[in-house]
């Protein structure tokens, strides 16, 4: 009888042990799939009719979705608030157009290069399926491909008079890596409108770095030649933002864009979105 007892207590017991294992792999599959954002709204669902953006304009759709990618730029890195320009601009999206803005996904990483994004885009579906979703795409991209091979090219890794003003040979090879991005979102999603964010030279206060200054406005020119040749793309230049601002523009580690620099760009957004 003790026997018994014993097994059936076992069973009940392995039972119990199975579901509680269940429920917790689901929760975590739920985080996985769907996270939390940093302000405690639940993320954003991708849902089977929502696949395919609405024609029109951003200001006749009912609501704007947006999907953010690229480098730390886009990432919000600088800003102590963590907001950095794309949440701003959705904020501002909100307030001037008085409807639903949702951030379905932010996919920066700090440090990506246009290759590495390139190569994302190319073989990662993840990054398909939640592009599909948007009728606003947010780039950034470029920056590291010039400033970060200008570094390792210099002796000790850091940037000098001399590696700057070879910051134009990156160009072309780091602009064939745009290329590819580029042709890769209209592929995936032609109906979006594409933001990208133009570059800035943060060193334009250090005298010995600011040669670098014309590298980034041909790198400039060139992107804006490249997404000319797609209609629903377009560039939001930044230079004029943070040349002779840097100190009011530039966060603390002298390359990313404070609170404040990250709020200028998001002002721009607004103000060239039809």
């Amino acid at each position: 009888m003790k026997a018994t007892w014993l097994w059936r207590f076992l069973a009940v017991s392995s039972i119990c042990a199975t579901a509680l294992l269940c429920i917790g792999f689901g929760w975590a599959v739920k985080d996985t799939l769907y996270p939390t954002l940093e302000s405690g709204e639940a993320a954003i669902e991708i849902k089977q009719d929502a696949m395919t953006p609405e024609a029109g304009s951003l200001k006749e759709a009912k609501e704007i979705r947006i999907v953010a990618l690229g480098d730390s730029l886009t990432k919000g890195t600088g800003d102590h608030t963590g907001e950095g320009y794309v949440k701003q601009a959705a904020e501002g999206l909100r307030d001037q157009w008085k409807k639903p803005v949702k951030i379905v996904n932010n996919l920066a990483i700090n440090g990506l290069r246009a290759d590495q994004l390139a190569d994302r885009l190319e073989h990662d579906q993840g990054f398909a399926y939640a592009l599909k979703s948007a009728n606003l795409i947010f780039l950034s991209i470029g920056g590291n491909d010039l400033f970060q091979n200008t570094r390792a090219k210099n002796t000790g890794r850091k940037l000098s008079a001399y590696s700057m003003s070879g910051l134009a040979t990156e160009i072309p090879a780091a602009l064939n890596q745009l290329a590819r991005v580029v042709t890769s979102l209209n592929k995936i999603n032609s109906s979006a409108k594409m933001v990208y964010i133009g570059l800035y030279n943060p060193f334009y206060d250090i005298k010995e770095l600011r040669g670098g200054s014309l590298g980034v406005q041909q790198w400039n020119e060139e992107a804006y030649t490249l997404l000319h040749s797609y209609p629903n793309m377009m560039m939001i230049p930044t230079f004029d933002l943070f040349e002779g601002k840097i100190a009011e523009h530039v966060s603390n580690d002298h390359f990313h864009p404070n609170h404040e620099g990250y709020g200028k760009i998001a002002a721009r957004i607004l103000d060239s979105l039809d």
